[in-house]
């Protein structure tokens, strides 16, 4: 018994790594079986990542482990190694395009430490800094098949991934039906089902891969239900398959604790990006991130805030949660207690003077409390979330 991990089998162009762990465990010899499917997302942010920066490892069992090595050894010549090479254009100009370097690792008698898992959820990790696997095959998609099969899933949420048929591989045109998204919405663990701004399904995804659709749940029967419902919709497309993943989704393993700190200085740039400067250095709130990007622009110079958010490789936070702790007020003239208008300077250090009745008054400035558009936490809207990012709302449910 031991874990198998995947990774980087696919291009922008083509392919996907869960279809080629698919693949692999539909061509098992009956003499060995599989559990505890998984998929990971790592740093989103890694050079050379794959098209979703997803990995997977499954946990394969039989009485004789040779006859595992054999049957992996075997596949991976046929099917795998030959994938190598391959890259495909993107729209995306500031993303470097790397070929397909697939890796696959065997763990049985050792297992890589969960803070390898941490490095590549959190940072760039070297494929020199992978631990060694009892056998490994391929190149740089060691690193993410490590990965998957280090993670704990401890916490985790479930992804029911089906794939169309080969005839249907590499055209952008997916047919998932929209009553059985209706329907698979309103479950009650699912999440990520539709935009609600823009009412439209984020089970699909856009490019030419295999995927069908993925659909997310908090558990793994509900992530079952609701990709069964999919596929015998009217409307949905023949699959070839479909299996239910254990992820790291949602969980925010990506993210660094908390930072609690202090606003020193705020910028407004392009379609309404915030800098901000705190004392724990540059946040980024981008426009795309909606009540985040918001509040960030409501904040002054010594307001007290709790931020988190994934750490570039300039050090820069992007932000992807933000709360206000304590706002300082505004500084602002007194009113006239007779007109009940704002005062005016007089100059410095004489005070105020009402434009209107010419009334005085020694007070040169007030504090104004100031109060933020949310007390509670803020993030993105749900088609500017990524992955891993967990739902501020589920803290409540704990």
């Amino acid at each position: 018994m031991g874990w198998l991990g995947l990774d980087d089998t696919d291009s922008l162009a083509a392919g996907c790594t869960t279809y080629s762990m698919h693949q692999l465990l539909q061509s098992l010899p009956n003499t060995i079986t599989h559990s505890s499917l998984r998929l990971v997302r790592l740093w989103p942010f890694a050079r050379q990542r794959t098209r979703g920066n997803a990995a997977v490892a499954v946990e394969l069992s039989c009485s004789n482990e040779s006859e595992i090595i054999e049957y992996l050894d075997s596949y991976w010549k046929a099917h795998l190694s030959g994938l190598k090479g391959e890259v495909g254009s993107s729209s995306h100009d500031e993303r470097e395009q790397f070929p397909a370097d697939p890796g696959m690792v065997w763990f049985s008698s050792k297992h890589p430490p969960s803070s390898f898992y941490t490095d590549a959820v959190r940072s760039e990790v070297s494929i020199e800094s992978v631990p060694s696997a009892d056998h490994s095959w391929g190149g740089h998609g060691r690193i993410g098949a490590t990965a998957a099969v280090a993670w704990s899933s401890q916490h985790c949420t479930w992804e029911a991934i089906a794939w169309r048929q080969s005839i249907r591989h590499g055209l952008l045109e997916r047919r998932v039906s929209a009553s059985a998204l209706q329907h698979v919405e309103a479950m009650e663990t699912t999440f990520l089902s539709r935009d609600p701004r823009h009412g439209r399904g984020l089970v699909s995804p856009r490019g030419p891969c295999p995927v069908l659709f993925g659909v997310r749940a908090r558990d793994a029967r509900t992530a079952l239900a609701a990709g069964e419902a999919l596929r015998r919709g009217s409307e949905t497309e023949a699959t070839e398959g479909m299996r239910v993943f254990a992820t790291n989704q949602a969980t925010d393993d990506h993210l660094p604790p908390t930072i609690h700190t202090t606003v020193l200085k705020t910028e407004v740039v392009a379609k309404g990006t915030c800098i901000l400067h705190t004392k724990h250095g540059t946040m980024l709130a981008f426009s795309e991130t909606g009540d985040v990007k918001n509040l960030a622009q409501w904040l002054i110079p010594g307001d007290e805030i709790e931020a988190r958010g994934l750490v570039h490789q300039s050090g820069v936070i992007h932000l992807e949660k933000l709360r206000v702790e304590r706002s300082v007020p505004h500084r602002i003239r007194p009113l006239c207690q007779q007109c009940e208008v704002r005062m005016k300077s007089m100059g410095s250090g004489q005070g105020s003077r009402c434009p209107k009745c010419k009334a005085r008054t020694e007070v040169q400035l007030i504090d104004s409390p100031r109060t933020p558009p949310s007390r509670s936490w803020v993030q993105p809207p749900l088609d500017s979330r990524r992955h891993l990012a967990r739902p501020v709302e589920w803290d409540s449910l704990i």
